[in-house]
């Protein structure tokens, strides 16, 4: 009977996540054929966020894929191998796109220098063409690789979250890891949650029009982005601390959470030359540290983390710390 379960556990699992990447692979295999064709991929023929969509899905494909083997063979290892393949699956696919891939609008760009732009600002293809140079425009100043640093570290979480709930759940079918139920359940949510407030940042960029003061929704949205983000690496680190005592349990991956909220930040400072977007005015809002140097047309006067982002680092952590009090119980009823 647990065989049967599993097997079709396995289908299921397979089947589900090849679903859920049929549109990244298709505008994986778009984007290819155009550049076999014609050697550069148009901006209009461009699909929106092909990284890292289609190297993570390529990555959990494999992953998932690879699960009856290496659950038979592997067992307790299992999942770490799998996350250790899938990641360098990631890294390949991405690196080969980003460095082999050239799009055109005015000019032939790679697609790691496009996609920086996407990711900071997103603009109506008319409006692309008459604004000449937003203050986030010149922060940015020459492409950084170093900006990459976030956009990464979102990309492999998602896929370390993902094998963690189909290989976590497989073990529970198996009979061996019942206590993870609860934060298994929990972080299939969490990731369900932040995956749904990435695709919604793919097509709208959060509403960002190229200013560094944000509106109130792309405020809401992204302070709700940064703490879901440590939320789920906390809920993560939780699901392997299932036998420890309470204390660990809950303190461990609050402190996890705040930690990588605070590397979210750090992504957005690099990407920004020291600036972070600017969710209103007054002491609350404003960065610590005077702007050595002030940029011209940009109205900060000062750059890093303000009390805002303090607190929202702060917030994660006691999110996560909460749900695992109130629903990661380490012990199903």
């Amino acid at each position: 009977m647990e065989n049967k379960r599993l097997g079709k556990y396995y289908l299921l699992s397979a089947a589900g996540i090849l679903a859920a990447s049929a549109y990244p692979l298709y505008m994986g295999v778009r984007v290819v054929s155009d550049m076999i064709r014609t050697g550069t991929v148009l901006q209009e023929d461009y699909p929106k966020y092909i990284i890292p969509y289609t190297p993570i899905s390529l990555a959990l494909i494999v992953g998932v894929w690879l699960m009856p083997l290496l659950l038979k063979y592997i067992k307790k290892g299992s999942q770490a191998l799998a996350s250790a393949v899938s990641i360098v699956i990631f890294l390949t696919a991405e690196l080969l796109l980003e460095s082999k891939v050239i799009v055109t609008s005015t000019v032939e760009t790679t697609l790691e220098s496009w996609q920086m732009y996407m990711c900071v600002v997103w603009l109506p293809t008319a409006e692309q063409e008459t604004i000449r140079q937003s203050p986030v425009e010149i922060l940015m100043g020459n492409y950084n690789p170093a900006f990459k640093l976030h956009f990464y570290v979102i990309s492999i979480l998602l896929i370390l979250a993902a094998l963690n709930c189909f290989y976590g759940f497989a073990h529970v079918i198996q009979g061996n890891e019942h206590k993870r139920n609860k934060v298994l359940t929990l972080q299939a949510v969490a990731l369900g949650s932040f995956l749904a407030l990435c695709v919604l940042a793919c097509f709208t960029a959060f509403f960002r029009d190229g200013a560094l003061r944000v509106s109130l929704i792309t405020t809401i949205l992204m302070a709700v982005f940064f703490v879901l983000f440590g939320v789920t690496a906390g809920i993560y680190t939780a699901s392997f601390l299932t036998e420890k005592g309470p204390q660990i349990f809950i303190w461990i991956p609050s402190i996890v959470a705040s930690l990588m909220t605070t590397l979210m930040y750090i992504g957005e400072m690099i990407l920004l030359n020291g600036y972070l977007y600017r969710f209103g005015g007054g002491f609350f809002f404003r960065g610590l540290w005077r702007a050595a140097m002030p940029y011209p047309d940009i109205i900060f006067e000062t750059v890093g983390p303000a009390p805002v982002d303090f607190m929202i680092i702060l917030v994660s952590g006691l999110i996560c710390g909460e749900i695992l009090k109130l629903w990661g119980g380490r012990r199903d009823s």
